[in-house]
């Protein structure tokens, strides 16, 4: 019998064994986030109807102006927010800046987007979600897109104005010049 001797080599590279912990890392996120997508697909739809509900109080008249509210202001923000991130992400501290809007815009839009869920969703969460907005929240869903739309409108008339706000700045810069 003789002695092996202690370092020996080995099939095992130190790479295999790190790339395979980073796939078993990664199928267990991706197996975590397939399950609260499932959960959340299941739970936000019915529990945003009944938020609106609530605030609406099967009032006409309140759906309409709360859907118009959350239409308007969902989308206007989000709009500002993403326009920030693209005037500051050139500047020092701009990245930091940008990414910190584009999160804001974000959470933001989140209520115009579980209102998506419901008026798009396919599942029964969505459907239960329509019904209870039908009776409880009446209005809520077509006044959300109307203020949607609003907004977006007074975005652009903003953004265009400004536009042409500096460019005339400039021209009569130019013409002070000559």
């Amino acid at each position: 019998m003789t002695a092996e001797p202690a370092d020996r080599p080995t099939d095992s590279k130190p790479g295999r064994l790190r790339w395979l912990k980073r796939v078993i890392m990664f199928a267990i996120l991706g197996a975590a986030l397939i399950s609260v997508y499932f959960i959340l697909a299941a739970f936000l739809p019915r529990w945003w109807a009944e938020r609106m509900g609530e605030l609406s109080d099967r009032g006409f008249a309140r759906g309409i102006a709360w859907g118009l509210f959350f239409g308007g202001v969902c989308t206007l923000v989000p709009l500002l927010q993403v326009l920030l991130a693209v005037l500051v992400r050139h500047k020092r501290g701009g990245r930091i800046i940008a990414g910190i809007a584009a999160v804001l815009a974000l959470l933001f839009a989140l209520p115009n987007l579980m209102t998506l869920s419901i008026v798009f969703g396919g599942n029964s969460a969505a459907h239960a979600g329509e019904r209870i907005m039908d009776v409880e929240a009446p209005g809520f869903r077509g006044a959300s897109l109307v203020g949607a739309i609003i907004a977006t409108l007074v975005f652009v008339g903003v953004v265009v104005l400004a536009n042409r706000y500096r460019r005339r700045g400039r021209q009569l810069a130019e013409a002070r010049a000559q």
